[in-house]
């Protein structure tokens, strides 16, 4: 009996070119880290990171091309990494960027997983989201082992079970703010974090872009990671809870790229939306009324800077197009 061909749906040519994309850039990177790497339990780590990128790789080349659609350009090791580069991270700021690049992969996979439908495109993202699960238990294993994991804060148990009595809950009594709630403590702690860790990035990528524009859009980025901090970890203080220490110390003094500015400015353009969407998670959880305020405030600010860098990735042919609709107008016009 015959069957019909199941063609790929807009969502799943999404997820499948975006995924694309990230496995590329990871490979990229994942190649310089084992270049560099001098801890022998780091280094099997990266090792791993670099076979999976690898093998996600190939399984999604053969996707593309059994369906007829072009395979992604993405990013090569060839032109977008010089491996001969000194060390700009040190070895703990590479475990702890794995960790970070592992985190909104398995969010990633997570999500494709419920977006596609066609049988193959599932059990590929489910095996990704499987092997993103036991890379990101790895990392948290080995960071934790090193003694190097930073926690949240930890609270005291409540005594008992309550139910909030009146409005004053949310908004200011009096000018007196209520106790952070544990999960606002957990978005203010995670935004920190994502914040310290690009400071620290793009203080490095400012050190060694090429391009006089590439250099300082990165400086920009910069100051506006550490201003987020001040203002995410001042909330913090005010409830007596520890703030989380940033990552600028695992950045070198080199000034030699390991990465091109095409691969950098992808880097920090892409996961601006992540902390967009952070934000807006957190706003939307966050009940105590100067918190969403802060988010709100937050995230025009990146928006912005987004834009700009999405102008510079325009202006020098390095912004890739993901698939499009057909322009049936300009069908009817020919």
């Amino acid at each position: 009996m015959r069957t019909e061909h199941i063609k790929l749906t807009s969502s799943e040519v999404s997820q499948l070119w975006t995924a694309y994309m990230n496995s590329s850039m990871s490979r990229c990177l994942f190649t310089y880290f084992l270049e560099i790497v001098e801890d022998t339990e780091i280094r099997s780590i990266i090792k791993h990171g670099l076979e999976l990128s690898e093998t996600h790789i190939q399984k999604l080349t053969a996707i593309f091309q059994k369906e007829g659609h072009p395979v992604p350009y993405g990013f090569h090791v060839e032109e977008d990494v010089n491996t001969s580069a000194p060390r700009l991270f040190t070895d703990n700021f590479i475990l702890f960027f794995s960790q970070n690049m592992g985190r909104p992969a398995l969010n990633f996979y997570a999500l494709s997983k419920t977006l596609v439908v066609r049988s193959d495109i599932d059990s590929y993202f489910s095996e990704c989201l499987l092997e993103l699960r036991d890379f990101d238990t790895m990392v948290k294993s080995l960071l934790l082992s090193k003694g190097l994991y930073i926690r949240s804060p930890y609270v005291a148990p409540p005594n008992e079970v309550n139910f909030v009595k009146d409005q004053n809950w949310m908004a200011d009594l009096l000018g007196k703010k209520r106790p952070l709630s544990v999960i606002e403590i957990t978005n203010l702690f995670l935004n920190f974090q994502n914040n310290a860790l690009g400071y620290a990035t793009m203080m490095g990528y400012s050190q060694v872009a090429q391009s006089k524009e590439v250099g300082e859009f990165m400086v920009r980025g910069r100051e506006i990671a550490f201003k987020h901090m001040k203002v995410l970890g001042s909330v913090l203080e005010e409830d007596n809870l520890p703030v989380p220490m940033a990552w600028d110390i695992g950045i070198t003094d080199a000034t030699t790229a390991p990465f091109s500015d095409k691969m950098m400015m992808f880097m920090t353009t892409a996961l601006i939306p992540l902390s967009i969407g952070y934000y807006a998670t957190s706003m939307a959880t966050s009940m105590r009324k100067d918190l969403p305020l802060h988010y709100v405030k937050l995230s025009a600010e990146i928006g912005s800077y987004a834009l700009d860098g999405a102008n510079i990735m325009i202006q020098n042919g390095w912004l890739e197009e993901p698939p499009l609709s057909v322009d049936r107008d300009q069908l009817a016009n020919q």
